[in-house]
């Protein structure tokens, strides 16, 4: 098990019990290490500063008595955002019908990288439509995806609404 596979199998439960749900968790940086956490509510409620200060404060002490750091690092806690990285079986399910950039760690019709429409999730292939044509990613083949901050997406968002009601309305 690697670190970043470690960090989550360690915080994934006190997150939980908080109320929140792990986003992302990456460890990154050679002269300046830092360790990021990426959460949010269960509630579906914006995240608030005072949400990250409590993360922040409950994963300190967790990895003050675990140490599973050896060297010195910052931490950072913070929300997904609204140009998210997606990063959960769910993320591509919930934001079907947005923009989104992803890259495969092998190429799809020659191609590593790709931004279009996501189409959701079949199986356990992530969808798009991209340059005139569908693509289907593996998610084991998922180096990185993350949505592009569109005026569509930052309506849906600000309105506070489920992400799927927008789209549904415009099929």
């Amino acid at each position: 098990m690697d670190l970043q596979q470690r960090l989550e199998a360690l915080f994934a439960p006190t997150l939980e019990a908080m109320g929140y749900e792990m986003v992302r968790v990456m460890f990154q940086g050679r002269s300046h290490p830092t360790l990021q956490v990426m959460a949010e509510r269960k509630d579906g409620r914006n995240m608030t500063v005072d949400d990250c200060a409590d993360i922040s404060r409950s994963l300190s002490a967790l990895l003050d008595v675990e140490d599973p750091i050896q060297s010195a690092y910052a931490l950072e806690v913070s929300s997904p955002g609204i140009d998210r990285p997606l990063t959960r079986a769910k993320d591509f399910i919930t934001w079907a019908g947005f923009e989104v950039k992803l890259e495969a760690l092998v190429g799809v019709d020659g191609r590593k990288r790709f931004r279009g429409k996501l189409l959701g999730l079949e199986g356990e292939a992530v969808r798009l439509f991209a340059d005139g044509a569908e693509v289907s990613v593996p998610l084991t083949d998922l180096k990185s995806a993350k949505l592009v901050l569109t005026d569509e997406l930052i309506a849906a968002v600000t309105r506070d609404e489920d992400p799927q009601a927008d789209q549904q309305g415009n099929e």
